[in-house]
């Protein structure tokens, strides 16, 4: 978003790459309160230059990160004026990162280890003066944007579940103005596996006043934050396992002046009366609440509500896209719903259902399925208007299957409905749009990049180096700059000049390979890493170069300075047979024998009396005559022979009892 802040020399060293003209905030996940993932301020990087995107820096983060970061630019810091970039570790930790270099400014927060984490992003407040981020206790803390100070009074931090243990907070904080009053948002859902008395809520906080409201979307009669395991009806709820868990968290859209969340899982009993609203999308006033006796302002629920709790298929995978709609369209407020289904649902936003009132069920105006469609969908839309072109409105929608492009147009009635236009078979996590080209990321040769595409088509424009792990990661593009946090990896491309960067080349033996197993391109004192893999019945010898160190099967460099090989050797495994026997015979050999992975050995048995009985066992084997053989070895073993008693003798080639035995 767009904001006004003072320009000055100092701002201009610390930001020498960005554009002026198109200064702007990424506040809050996907851009502005209505989540379209569109910058339209975006000035400097466009379709014309995009190719010249090269990588600033590449930094390992300390802890594991699945969220969009969030930027705010010419902050005061104890060190400066700064752009700052915000990132949310899965252990709960929000660092301040300077953006131009990745150097850390500030962290903040306590940690937790899994089960208990969290995917939310954090957000900015329109005055630039605090930053909010979800902690796993349960709270949204405030902090000081320049040096990371919490806020402790006022009401901080704010509950947004007295459930930590089994209430998530998986989805971005979010904010939105109306009526002169700022709110923020939290929603929560359940961790994975669905386990526990968990119920899926938002948090509306009044920035203002430090007040706020509470909508359960189970038990929703019940306005407060319910305890573990509480009363039912009065503390807790009777039901339980539905959530609020989609990247964007709750939409507002300033044209109806509400705000949307959609849920996942969970019982549905509101077209009956009842206060459960599982796997639907409701309506809400922007401070949070509803029109009163535990209903939303409105809402939409599918026809297949049973199914989609039954098979875990929630609808609220994503959230509510905003979709503006031409002039002579008969529906002039306009949502998209899509889920884990792979079904997208255009609604009216005036009567959601169709029936004039919360809890119907169906009404939609559009219900098809998302053009290349994926199971269990978990990626958010973005929304695109072709200003420079005829118009129109435009969906992104990205998923494992591929990329998808669809156009809003109208019937013959002015109806308004989604048309599918072009696809591009290349897997992609929730995509972005600035200065109309549409960003994502995705697997590459070697791992993960991101991709510039063409909005019209979705060719191609620009690839960019490897960036990381991904799960629910999306970029940002502000000010000329395009950030990502990919695992552990935060990476900044830009238009400038990038500095010393260095070849680390993975060089794999035989019987083994490195992954990625191309030449990277590593800034100048960063670290890259690689993933040493045997082949069937090896093992990893040694890993070496670069000044690195193996954990696991993963080798990290030491901080790049020049151009350097990363070598991997493998090895046989092997295992030892070791042959036992009992008195009354021979085993050869005799002594334990180092053997190959896979492969066998044998031992040939000798009783002393000839014609002696013996039984041989062990290592999944098979005796052959004398000659005892081993199944394919894969862990230490034994082979055990037992000779049977010496009750006979040979004397002069004749067969006789022990009791004739002469001494």
């Amino acid at each position: 978003m767009r904001t006004k802040v003072p320009f000055s020399a100092g701002v201009l060293a610390a930001c020498c790459l960005c554009s002026t003209a198109s200064a702007a905030d990424w506040l809050q996940w996907g851009y502005d309160p209505s989540h379209s993932s569109n910058n339209p301020d975006e000035a400097t990087v466009g379709a014309d230059n995009v190719a010249q995107l090269t990588r600033r820096y590449q930094i390992t983060m300390a802890s594991n990160a699945n969220v969009a970061p969030v930027l705010a630019r010419a902050i005061q810091t104890p060190g400066g004026t700064r752009d700052l970039l915000f990132v949310t570790a899965q252990n709960g930790r929000l660092t301040a990162y300077d953006a131009f270099d990745g150097s850390i400014v500030w962290t903040a927060g306590t940690t937790t280890s899994s089960p208990i984490i969290t995917d939310g992003s954090p957000a900015i407040d329109p005055n630039r003066q605090f930053v909010y981020a979800y902690g796993t206790d349960g709270k949204v803390h405030k902090y000081g944007i320049g040096d990371g100070s919490e806020v402790l009074d006022g009401g901080w931090p704010q509950i947004a579940t007295l459930k930590p243990s089994v209430e998530k907070g998986a989805s971005a904080l979010a904010f939105a103005t109306s009526g002169g009053a700022t709110y923020l948002y939290a929603v929560n859902s359940g961790y994975v596996g669905d386990q526990g008395d968990y119920q899926g809520h938002l948090t509306a906080i009044d920035l203002g006043s430090g007040s706020q409201k509470v909508f359960n979307t189970l038990c929703s009669d019940i306005e407060i934050h319910m305890v573990l395991n509480g009363n039912p009806g009065t503390t807790d709820c009777d039901e339980r396992q539905n959530g609020i868990w989609s990247r964007p968290g709750a939409t507002y859209d300033p044209a109806t002046d509400r705000i949307y969340i959609t849920t996942g899982n969970g019982l549905f009993n509101a077209h009956t009366g009842g206060f459960h609203w599982g796997d639907s999308v409701l309506a809400l006033k922007p401070d949070g609440s509803g029109r009163g006796a535990g209903l939303p302002m409105d809402s939409y629920t599918p026809t297949n509500y049973s199914q989609l709790d039954g098979q875990d298929i929630d609808l609220g995978s994503a959230s509510l896209s905003i979709l503006p709609v031409p002039a002579a369209s008969t529906v002039q407020h306009l949502g998209l719903q899509t889920g884990k289904d792979s079904k997208l649902r255009l609604i009216d936003l005036d009567d959601m259902s169709g029936t004039g009132a919360p809890g119907g069920v169906g009404g939609e105006i559009q219900l098809i399925n998302v053009p290349l469609s994926e199971f269990w969908m978990k990626t958010q839309p973005a929304i695109w208007v072709d200003h420079g072109g005829d118009g129109a409105t435009w969906v992104f929608m990205a998923n494992g299957a591929g990329l998808s492009g669809l156009k809003l147009v109208l019937d013959s009635a002015n109806k308004p409905f989604l048309q599918s236009t072009w696809t591009q078979d290349a897997d992609a996590t929730s995509a972005i749009v600035a200065n109309d080209v549409v960003y994502h990321a995705g697997s590459c040769s070697g791992g993960n990049c991101l991709f510039a595409r063409d909005p019209h088509d979705g060719t191609v424009l620009w690839t960019s180096p490897t960036i990381g792990n991904l799960k629910w990661q999306s970029p940002i593009l502000v000010n000329g700059a395009l950030y990502v946090a990919a695992g552990t990896k935060l990476s900044r491309f830009d238009l400038g000049d990038t500095g010393a960067t260095h070849t680390v080349t993975p060089s794999a033996g035989a019987h083994g390979r490195l992954a990625p197993d191309t030449p990277q391109t590593v800034d100048d004192g960063a670290t890259t890493s690689f993933t040493a893999t045997p082949d069937e019945h090896y093992r990893i010898d040694a890993v070496t170069g670069c000044g690195g160190s193996l954990a696991g099967s993963v080798y990290t460099t030491g901080p790049i300075g020049a151009d350097c090989t990363v070598e991997a050797t493998f090895a046989i495994l092997t295992h030892t047979v070791t042959p036992e026997f009992t008195t009354g015979g021979s085993v050869a050999p005799s002594t334990a024998q180092t053997v190959d992975d896979g492969a066998t050995t044998s031992f040939t048995i000798t009783p002393d009396v000839p014609g002696g009985t013996f039984e041989a066992e062990g290592c999944g084997g098979s005796l052959k005559g004398s000659v005892y053989t081993t199944g394919p070895v894969s862990a230490d073993c034994t082979v055990t022979v037992t000779f049977a008693g010496d009750d006979w003798i040979f004397r002069d080639g004749f067969e006789l009892p022990a009791g004739h035995r002469s001494h």
